[in-house]
């Protein structure tokens, strides 16, 4: 009898144990964008290089990108998300797309990731040289929801074209890819860190592609009218057969909800910055090695999420 009730008592302890420990346990999930993008093998690195197990499951899911992560992280769908720095930013304060249209006040950063590349992507040898030759061409935007579809329409006008002089199409750039094969498209544009797994798949196979530039009087007009855009220089040979290109970039940022929980984005935050993450990210992708905790406070245009500025101010970084 005595054996009996000490053993009960013991699954009783370790039942309750086992319940305080799964109830510990928080799980954090990241929308990233398309699986040919950037955001989703970044997504995936930095999920495993931060997460720890039995206290912080975190998680990459695939996304359409920017615009619908935010909207994802403010319904609840998701607790964080990648995001353009100039979509975050519109966001946060009503301006920008969201201008007239339900912001979400409650958005919150993480951290500043990395510089994303503007893209816009043509075959080689298709004569296509300036983002002003795109008119009457078919052209892939993104899908609705992506940062990359907003850079487009504004770069489009820079270059005197509207989205009603080209014949449009709204998909991600796999699918883009796969039409620029076999010859049912002309050009595609695509916003994210360099090198693309698309766009490098593209650039190697068949006749190979061409990135057209986007600077001079054009390029310095958007970055005057949208400081969040900076001047970007994709490297030589970054793509087959690819010389280097000027372009304009925007950073990639990890964002959440001032809802979420503060001891959980200190420990999520703390982590990617250990030394172990940080080789883990700097051998895991070409953007990885710029995911730093000295880049991660640069080019906020949202408040700091208060588990990700107690690391911040911890470190140093801010006061």
């Amino acid at each position: 009898m005595s054996k009996r009730f000490w053993w009960g008592l013991s699954a009783a302890a370790a039942l309750v144990l086992a319940a305080g420990t799964a109830q510990a346990q928080q799980f954090f999930r990241i929308g990233t964008g398309g699986t040919a993008g950037t955001y989703y093998p970044v997504g995936g690195m930095i999920a495993n290089a931060v997460s720890q197990p039995g206290k912080i499951v975190v998680t990459a899911q695939a996304s359409n990108g920017s615009v619908a992560n935010v909207n994802g992280i403010n319904g609840g769908a998701m607790e964080s998300g990648f995001s353009q720095a100039d979509v975050a930013t519109w966001a946060q304060k009503g301006t920008g797309i969201y201008e007239g249209k339900p912001n979400v006040p409650g958005l919150r950063l993480i951290a500043n990731l990395y510089p994303e590349s503007v893209h816009v992507v043509v075959k080689k040898g298709s004569g296509i040289k300036s983002v002003a030759d795109l008119k009457g061409k078919r052209v892939a935007l993104d899908e609705p929801g992506s940062g990359t579809i907003v850079n487009a329409r504004a770069i489009l006008a820079a270059y005197g074209v509207s989205e009603k002089d080209i014949k449009p199409e709204y998909i991600k750039p796999n699918q883009a890819g796969d039409k620029m094969k076999d010859g049912s498209l002309d050009a595609f544009f695509f916003t994210g860190g360099a090198p693309a797994g698309a766009i490098a798949e593209l650039a190697s196979s068949g006749s190979g592609i061409e990135i057209l530039p986007i600077d001079g009087p054009q390029g310095e007009a958007l970055r005057k009218a949208s400081p969040f855009f900076a001047a970007d220089n994709i490297p030589a040979d970054t793509y087959k057969g690819v010389g280097a290109v000027n372009t304009l970039a925007v950073g990639a940022q990890w964002v959440t909800s001032d809802k979420a929980d503060t001891n959980t984005v200190y420990e999520i935050t703390k982590a990617l910055y250990a030394e172990a993450a940080q080789k883990q990210l700097a051998n895991g992708h070409a953007k990885g090695k710029y995911i730093t905790k000295e880049n991660a406070v640069k080019g906020a245009g949202i408040p700091f999420h208060p588990g990700a500025e107690k690391f911040y101010k911890e470190a140093g970084l801010l006061k």
